[in-house]
């Protein structure tokens, strides 16, 4: 463990907390300056300079530090752009002698400053709280509820203004009879092996024959939940089949029909 020395005194709290967190993930990782040097492309001197809050790192240096330290980048990051906004207003032109790692000239009004980085601050505070809701709920669901959280976590992050979308296909049912069978537009296996676990386009047109069966699969996502296996099995009930809640031909056969 590193033995860090004391930050400035008059350095911003959002600028603080930033580069304290930095220190943990760099602790974490276990990599001395020289090899984080090496890894994200930013010079030991840069990292020295980061990590004693005399200088504010770049976002890219921020995410690469996440990136070793397995940490949260977007907690990272949203705390880097409350920090951000305040090195930027803690600069004054009119004032020459203020900004981050100098004492405050007392004639400059600290009021409006302080509200904007407080307001920034309880904007990132209720997002995390938004994500961590959302984390409890994903350990108190099955498979499918997972993938409806995850995506309430992709809203939530794009809430905090990270560039990064849900990339989970969406997938639709459009149901039509072609030659005595049906397809739903997802696709056309008749022999795709499927059980509890798979995802994929093949899942969710499964989903959606099991729908026009009149039996009910949960959402549907592409996600072979327990719902979609308890759908699967009445299926297999009815169609005489073996009943073991696993796609195989014969069922994609009833599935079809």
């Amino acid at each position: 463990m590193s033995r860090w020395k004391g930050l400035p005194e008059e350095l911003d709290p959002c600028v603080r907390q930033l580069v304290v967190r930095l220190r943990r993930v760099k602790d974490h990782s276990g990599l001395s300056l020289r090899q984080l040097a090496a890894k994200t492309g930013y010079s030991t001197s840069s990292w020295e300079r980061y990590l004693a809050g005399r200088s504010l790192p770049p976002r890219e240096a921020v995410e690469a530090m996440a990136r070793l330290g397995g940490d949260d980048p977007t907690r990272l990051l949203a705390l880097h752009e409350v920090a951000t906004e305040a090195w930027g207003k803690g600069a004054d032109p009119a004032q020459p002698g203020t900004g981050p790692g100098t004492s405050r000239d007392p004639r400059t009004p600290p009021h409006g400053r302080a509200l904007r980085i407080t307001l920034t601050a309880g904007s990132v505070a209720l997002v995390l709280a938004v994500a961590a809701s959302v984390l409890l709920a994903v350990r108190l669901t099955d498979g499918e509820g997972r993938a409806a959280a995850a995506g309430l976590t992709a809203t939530a992050t794009t809430a905090a203004g990270s560039p990064e979308e849900s990339d989970r296909p969406r997938y639709t049912c459009r149901a039509e009879r072609i030659e005595g069978r049906w397809y739903a537009g997802n696709s056309r296996t008749m022999k795709a092996v499927l059980a509890e676990g798979h995802a994929g386009p093949e899942v969710a047109e499964a989903q959606c024959l099991l729908r026009e069966a009149g039996l009910s699969p949960g959402a549907v996502d592409g996600i072979f939940g327990p719902h979609t296996k308890r759908a699967v099995r009445d299926l297999q009930k009815r169609a005489h089949l073996v009943v073991d809640g696993i796609i195989g031909p014969h069922t994609w056969k009833a599935l079809r029909e």
